[in-house]
């Protein structure tokens, strides 16, 4: 039996990812995961295009943030 392939992205919930991978197995797919991890400096220049940045309003405030988060 000739089998013609094909290679394509989709992109899913990181959720999900475990149901596509079962669903995979079944078929008898391969997964390549082309995704990598973001570096810090992306995270932090992707947080303040979004706005997604914490303003103390005093130091004290700062460090109960700081706190509540570890």
């Amino acid at each position: 039996m000739n089998t013609t392939t094909l290679t394509t992205s989709i992109t899913i919930p990181k959720m999900d990812l475990s149901l596509l991978k079962d669903l995979a197995k079944k078929f008898g797919w391969t997964i390549n995961n082309t995704s990598s991890k973001k570096s810090g400096l992306e995270e932090a220049l992707n947080d303040a295009k979004t706005d997604n940045i914490f303003h103390a309003n005093s130091a004290k405030d700062l460090i109960e943030k700081i706190l509540q988060t570890t």
